[in-house]
């Protein structure tokens, strides 16, 4: 029998890869609660064919798929899978989210179809594969815990993976087209909270006491300087303060301020600087007025880094697939816990065009009127399969 083609397969599933994404999108579950999809994902996979494990409680997939064409190398490929806290809005599609206050906003749900075609074309190709496929569907990205969790409860391991595979939907990106580039493509991602603390005491005498609100505001001021006059102008870094929350009464000093926000670098040297800097620059404004800063630093991730021959390997399934585009994206200041599956083996994140401003599909990512252009489905699915065959026979 001659190989079957990977993008045929992709075209001929295009109407079930709708139904899939529109089920999830119709059904989308907060990180840590992801129990359903994750019960929703096993069993889709059960009907293809695949034996699919629970881990972290039920909330993630796993499932191995044993080439038939010989030895080879065994690949990861992971898909995201929880929502966001975001009340949809928008035109009355048939797909719009049926859980009040919560939405897929960023693409998880195509992101879990495209995964489940790419399962059921793996085994329809099963005799064109050599070594093995590991789908790793993960929970919990939007909070950068599920990654870390995931490879704690072994995901990589026994027997252990060589290379990994993953793609993002991306709204700025056209349908049909497909981002890849070496190195850096998302910033890393942490979050730090600030308690400033100073003594309280009555609005109208404020020599008697140590007022945190002005000195909030200095170190706000300041930490812009660590990007500004820190930071490399030929390197991107961002230092965001999203909150700042003080007092109870317009005339009462309070006693503390807390303030949080969010650092993003592309190197792991700049990310370690800005965190270690955000806490000198705070605890050194806030000593000089005789007050206290102090900094803690949250969930994160290092920044999502694309091997070279990975790359390359994804670039060469683009160009065998007619029809698909191929774009060096700039990188993004978002993040991505994928980065942790990529720091431990070579791989590659490449963004899967989802826009399509002719139709009005234009809204950015976490936005309430997010959507995307389902023709890029069958697109995503094709180059993953093309990516997987070349990777496990040893190409890249």
């Amino acid at each position: 029998m001659s190989d079957l083609d990977p993008g045929q397969l992709a075209r001929e599933m295009a109407g079930r890869l709708s139904q899939d994404r529109r089920h999830l999108h119709r059904h989308p579950d907060l990180s840590g609660a992801e129990g359903p999809t994750a019960q929703y994902i096993a069993a889709r996979l059960s009907e293809i064919g695949w034996s699919p494990r629970l881990l972290m409680g039920g909330r993630a997939v796993v499932a191995d798929l044993e080439g038939g064409a010989g030895p080879g190398r065994r690949l990861l490929l992971r898909a995201d899978i929880d929502a966001l806290p975001i009340q949809e809005r928008g035109p009355e599609r048939p797909y719009r989210s049926e859980v009040p206050g919560v939405m897929h906003a960023c693409g998880h749900d195509a992101h879990v179809a495209i995964a489940l075609g790419v399962a059921r074309g793996l085994m329809r190709l099963r005799e064109q594969l050599h070594g093995a496929v590991r789908l790793a569907f993960q929970p919990a990205e939007e909070t950068a815990g599920g990654a870390e969790e995931m490879i704690g409860e072994g995901v990589m391991d026994d027997p252990p993976v060589e290379g990994a595979l993953g793609l993002h939907i991306w709204s700025g990106v056209p349908a049909g087209t497909v981002g890849v580039r070496d190195g850096a493509i998302f910033a890393s991602a942490d979050e730090f909270s600030l308690v400033v603390r100073g003594r309280g005491g009555h609005g109208a005498l404020p020599h008697q006491a140590l007022d945190p609100v002005p000195i909030t505001s200095l170190i706000v001021l300041a930490l812009q300087t660590l990007v500004s006059r820190e930071t490399s102008p030929f390197e991107s870094a961002v230092v965001t303060v999203g909150q700042i929350q003080g007092g109870q009464a317009f005339n009462v000093i309070p006693e503390e301020v807390r303030l949080s926000g969010t650092v993003r670098a592309f190197s792991a040297e700049t990310r370690l600087r800005l965190l270690r800097r955000i806490e000198e620059t705070s605890a050194g404004i806030a000593a000089s007025f005789g007050a206290s800063a102090e900094t803690v630093v949250g969930a994160g991730c290092p920044p999502v880094v694309s091997d070279p021959r990975m790359a390359a390997l994804v670039r060469a399934a683009v160009a065998a697939s007619p029809g698909v585009g191929l774009v060096e994206p700039e990188p993004i200041t978002v993040g991505d816990d994928v980065a942790l599956f990529l720091e431990r083996v070579p791989g590659c994140y490449f963004l899967l065009g989802g826009g399509n401003r002719e139709v009005g599909i234009v809204a950015p990512h976490h936005h309430p009127e997010f959507d995307l252009d389902e023709a890029c489905l069958p697109v995503g699915v094709e180059v993953m399969l093309r990516a997987a065959l070349a990777y496990c026979a040893g190409e890249g």
